[in-house]
């Protein structure tokens, strides 16, 4: 994966061969940036153009043999961790090097997929992926081997805030103490979920979501897209070209979002005083709570996004909103008046406490139930 074949994100690409040309190449980089904005394939170009001393950021002119192996992601020094879960195959202790076919499948088909497209890949939406300590003995197994061509040795951790305590002791050990010629590449969405001892230890790149442009640039080029119909995909994907992939290749018939969200509110609003509608909601809350967490959680940030959507048309800035909602009968023209400056940062803290909750294996009937309960009050509130 070359330089070139990445969107945007230009100062970091002259920035990173800017370092290599120059010969300083940090032991340990985290690059940081939205779901969607090239940090994992950013991540790959850079592992190519290290090991295989490419000239320029256009083209294959290092070596021939070595680029071969980046097209199929089996080059002997690259290496990759990422969370992983147990499955049918795999029951104990799973790690990465247990899924590392499907892991190249998956980055191939679209290296600007998501975690959650990842567990989707993998058949384990179910489940939350980690980084367990046994990743982390492989880590250390793996680098104090000498390189098969004798240069760097490049570990790409992807999503390294999924990594757990005994294993984040681990990775900070090697990090104090790097093998020679070592290169990491830690990769998030959130600086935050980062231990800051791992933080302080790497040099920060921050990626910013894809401008409408690019994004619509690419469309036309590679999917043939008119200008126009480029231009609303890309204004509705918000920098993220793989929502953009996503609203192209309508892929969210499993998880039909939409109609889950319509049905919600719909059933919270008339709860009032209806005992039935109660338990509409208990049953709604059900319903969601067997997606499994990333789903869940999944589902949350997109109410999000809905109610946010809902506040730029409600304070006419209908410039900013970008969905278009396809459920019969739902409008934001009926829906936006119900919130407002009033309502909306209790919706928005009881929505991310849900999605606290969640992630940290809280009961997601019991979650759901009370979040459902607590958006009757809420969306009456005047």
């Amino acid at each position: 994966m070359q330089f070139s074949d990445i969107l945007g994100q230009e100062y970091i690409k002259n920035h990173l061969i800017k370092n290599v040309s120059s010969g300083r190449i940090p032991h340990a980089q985290l690059f940081i940036g939205p779901e969607g904005s090239g940090t994992l394939p950013m991540a790959i170009a850079y592992a190519q153009f290290v090991l295989c001393k490419n000239q320029d950021s256009e083209n294959s002119s290092g070596n021939e043999s070595c680029n071969l192996k980046f097209k199929s992601l089996i080059h002997p020094d690259l290496h990759f961790v990422y969370p992983n879960v147990t499955n049918d195959d795999i029951k104990t202790k799973p790690k990465s090097a247990d899924f590392i076919v499907d892991w190249r499948e998956f980055v191939l088909k679209n290296p600007y997929g998501s975690l959650f497209d990842w567990h989707k890949h993998l058949g384990v939406q179910n489940k939350q992926g980690m980084i367990r300590v046994d990743d982390a003995d492989d880590i250390l197994k793996t680098l104090s081997l000498k390189s098969y061509e004798g240069g760097y040795k490049i570990m790409i951790i992807w999503m390294v805030d999924k990594m757990n305590i005994d294993a984040s002791n681990k990775l900070l050990k090697l990090l104090e103490e790097p093998p020679e010629k070592t290169l990491f590449i830690l990769i998030s969405e959130d600086e935050e979920d980062i231990i800051q001892t791992i933080r302080s230890r790497c040099q920060v790149l921050h990626f910013s979501a894809l401008p409408e442009a690019v994004i619509a640039k690419n469309l036309k080029e590679k999917y043939f897209l008119d200008s126009a119909s480029a231009s609303k995909v890309a204004h509705q994907a918000q920098g993220n070209y793989n929502k953009a992939l996503q609203i192209l290749n309508n892929d969210n018939e499993d998880f039909p979002f939409e109609n889950w969200f319509v049905d919600w509110v719909r059933t919270a609003f008339r709860a009032k005083g209806n005992a039935s509608a109660i338990q509409d909601l208990i049953s709604w809350s059900e319903e969601i709570a067997a997606l499994g967490r990333e789903g869940q959680k999944q589902f949350l940030q997109y109410c999000i996004v809905m109610f946010r959507q809902a506040l730029m048309h409600s304070y006419e800035t209908k410039n900013l909103v970008y969905m278009e909602p396809k459920v019969p009968g739902f409008t934001f023209d009926k829906f936006a008046p119900f919130v407002t400056g009033n309502n909306i940062h209790d919706i928005f803290r009881e929505l991310s406490d849900a999605i606290y909750h969640i992630e940290r294996n809280g009961n997601a009937k019991i979650i759901l139930t009370d979040l459902s309960i607590k958006l009757t009050r809420l969306i009456h509130k005047n």
